[in-house]
């Protein structure tokens, strides 16, 4: 898989999150540690198909 960036906070008790690819799908977890447990489990379902419609997060160039 190698290193992908993510975004995370906390807030009311728990540890929340998101692939920087995959803004549109947020996991949780009670330890950071959870949260990144959780994270690595959702980027599977993204991108081994198992989520269907994942939004994906494009850049190009324009003149």
């Amino acid at each position: 898989m190698g290193k992908k960036k993510y975004i995370y906070f906390y807030d009311n008790g728990m540890w929340l999150g998101y692939w920087e690819d995959f803004p549109d799908y947020m996991t949780q977890g009670v330890t950071l540690e959870e949260l990144q447990t959780n994270l690595k489990d959702i980027y599977q379902d993204l991108t081994g198909g198992t989520i269907p419609c994942v939004r994906h997060v494009g850049e190009m160039e324009v003149a």
